[in-house]
C-alpha cells in the first residue's frame, strides 16, 4: 500500500479534504516538513479488547519466572 506524501503547507491549505480522503479510502497520509516525514494521519480504529487480551500470546519465552536473577544476567546500557 503506497502512502501519499504532502507538505505541511499543502496540508494546511486542504486539511479537511485530506482528512476526508483518509477517512473514506482507509489509506494513511504522511505530512512532510522540508522533505522529511513528520506526521502520519490514518483512520481511527477502535480496539475494544482489554489490555490483557491485547497482550495475550505476546510472551515469547517464560522459563523459570520465579528464579532469582544474578547481577551478571543484566546487560548494562552505556
Amino acid at each position: 500500500m503506497q502512502q501519499e506524501h504532502v507538505t505541511k503547507s499543502q496540508f494546511k491549505a486542504k486539511a479537511l479534504e485530506y482528512m476526508r480522503r483518509v477517512e473514506t479510502s482507509g489509506e494513511s497520509l504522511v505530512i512532510t516538513d522540508r522533505g522529511q516525514p513528520k506526521v502520519e494521519i490514518r483512520r481511527y480504529r477502535s480496539d475494544q479488547r482489554s489490555p490483557l487480551e491485547t497482550l495475550k500470546g505476546s510472551v515469547v519465552d517464560f522459563d523459570a519466572p520465579t528464579e532469582p536473577v544474578a547481577e551478571d544476567d543484566w546487560e548494562a546500557v552505556s
